[in-house]
């Protein structure tokens, strides 16, 4: 007779939680029952405790590097990254650079472009 034991599913999922810091991470892993919301598990796991700075009404998550809804439900293996806030919008930084290099030289005063050197 056969032992129908390894043929039972199991309603928990394995699953991972990641912060990061400059100088401090943390990568949890942890079981939950099967329709867990991400907002569930980041509280399940407790690393809001480790990291006071979460806010979860600022901080945006995302699965594998793709942005999601604290409603999401997880699936087995998902890692749930919590992202930290921006310091500066890209969108400006890059804008700011290409005026400098104008203003260095660097770039055509028109079309932003390498000066073309045989065109001096």
């Amino acid at each position: 007779m056969l032992n129908n034991d390894c043929d039972v599913q199991t309603d928990k999922i394995q699953i991972e939680v990641v912060y990061g810091l400059p100088k401090k991470q943390a990568l949890l892993a942890l079981s939950v029952a099967k329709g867990t919301s991400v907002e569930e598990a980041i509280n399940a796991s407790g690393i809001i405790n480790t990291f006071a700075e979460i806010d979860l009404s600022v901080n945006k998550v995302g699965i594998w590097n793709r942005a999601v809804k604290l409603t999401q439900v997880l699936e087995d293996l998902d890692r749930i990254e919590i992202y930290r806030p921006l310091l500066a919008d890209p969108k400006e930084v890059r804008k700011r650079r290409a005026e400098k290099a104008k203003e260095e030289g660097r770039a055509d005063k028109i079309t932003g472009g390498r000066v073309n050197p045989q065109r001096t």
